[in-house]
């Protein structure tokens, strides 16, 4: 029956990895349906690029640096407990992945890709682990401390903080570093549209996304006799509070409607092991709201190109559900208790500070000795024809 049990924690989690790693796909649509058409292309070849350099990165470094684990060993000490720690790594890989995911999509259009892809090995090696193992392994005595001192350890049950606002924040100062892309704000105040290039294809991927996202928060349980119903039913409540929110406050905006349930389910990931599903609602409807609220601003007001609006749907939305977690996972509120909101802000406020710190030396750092833009012509020509030498829709190449 031992065996049973750990090959069924072996399935377990690989089935949760294969839905995570299908998530991927989620982000490459996204991005393609919201570029203009000629940058489609680079969109795909990125988010594949990124995850195979994520692999090699995290398996080289990164996850022996969170988890002090070690791969230089036989491959029959490898499968010992039916390869668990194997398929856990795979399982946390995906959610590492998702880090350059996220930044790709604030950095689009104008970014150059071998810079790029320098940047998510670094951040994937060694800054996003670095975290990681502080939250998820209490590496450093800090969870420990924070026990001590609040009663409670930081709890971010399946990433709002430790992938989603880390990846937002990392994201900004690669952002901010590259400026806007050209012709999108004019001396005179006027701002050009980049409305999305295929609405269909920006429905697929919010579509994969938020299917794959089950796998995501209710597979973070990481062994079978730890699942709970509770993170599906709260996950499910958060995206509908996402998507209603940003139907009325985007106006029908399809862009706003479709980023909505990703933002709820952003939020709700640090706490939907905790939270009644009412609170989860809440959660995910202020999410939704906040989301539609911080782009415009960022966009129009702050004049910060983030082509995804990657810092307010991860970034802040995912620092709001590390707060979220602290004040709706409370015993007054309906949850379960045993979080502290003293202990979530100060986690949540370390991540952000760890991430917009090393993504501020990596890219300033690559920028400096490589650059990080592509050259006008190329920007105007777009990244699939001066990059991958094809277009998303190639019939007047094919017709030569």
């Amino acid at each position: 029956m031992e065996q049973f049990k750990t090959s069924a924690d072996v399935l377990f989690i690989l089935l949760g990895a294969i839905m995570v790693l299908a998530m991927h796909a989620g982000f490459a649509f996204l991005e393609v349906g919201t570029v203009r058409r000629k940058n489609q292309v680079n969109a795909l070849v990125k988010i594949l690029s990124d995850f195979a350099v994520s692999s090699i990165a995290y398996f080289a470094v990164g996850y022996s640096l969170a988890y002090d684990a070690n791969f230089l060993v036989g491959a029959d000490q490898l499968i010992a407990n039916s390869g668990y720690e194997l398929v856990k790594f795979f399982f946390l890989l995906t959610f590492a992945a998702a880090i350059p995911a996220i930044v790709s999509g604030g950095i689009a259009e104008r970014a150059r890709f071998v810079p790029q892809l320098a940047a998510t090995f670094a951040i994937v090696g060694i800054v996003y682990p670095f975290f990681e193992g502080i939250a998820w392994n209490g590496n450093l005595g800090i969870q420990a401390w924070l026990e001590s001192a609040f009663g409670a350890k930081f709890h971010d049950f399946a990433g709002s903080v430790v992938v989603h606002a880390f990846g937002g924040w990392v994201a900004l100062p690669a952002v901010l570093l590259l400026g806007a892309r050209r012709g999108r704000y004019h001396k005179n105040g006027a701002i050009a549209a980049h409305p999305p290039s295929n609405i269909p294809f920006l429905a697929l991927g919010a579509w994969i996304l938020t299917v794959g996202w089950f796998g995501f928060n209710v597979m973070s349980a990481q062994r079978l006799d730890a699942i709970n119903g509770l993170v599906a039913i709260n996950s499910l409540m958060a995206m509908v509070g996402g998507t209603v929110a940003a139907l009325a406050a985007g106006r029908n905006d399809p862009g706003f409607v479709h980023n909505g349930p990703l933002a709820g389910l952003v939020a709700v990931c640090a706490g939907s092991d905790l939270m009644h599903p009412i609170g989860a609602l809440i959660v995910g409807a202020i999410a939704g709201a906040l989301f539609v609220h911080l782009f415009t601003v960022a966009q129009n007001r702050w004049k910060i190109d983030d082509v995804l609006g990657v810092w307010p749907l991860h970034g802040l939305c995912g620092a709001w559900g590390g707060i979220a977690a602290g004040i709706f996972g409370s015993q007054a509120l309906g949850g379960l208790g045993g979080v502290s909101l003293a202990a979530q802000a100060i986690g949540t406020l370390g991540g952000i500070a760890v991430a917009a710190a090393g993504g501020t030396i990596i890219y300033w750092a690559i920028d400096l000795m490589v650059g990080l833009r592509l050259d006008p012509e190329q920007e105007f020509i777009g990244a699939d024809l001066s990059l991958h030498r094809i277009s998303s829709t190639a019939e007047k190449e094919t017709s030569w």
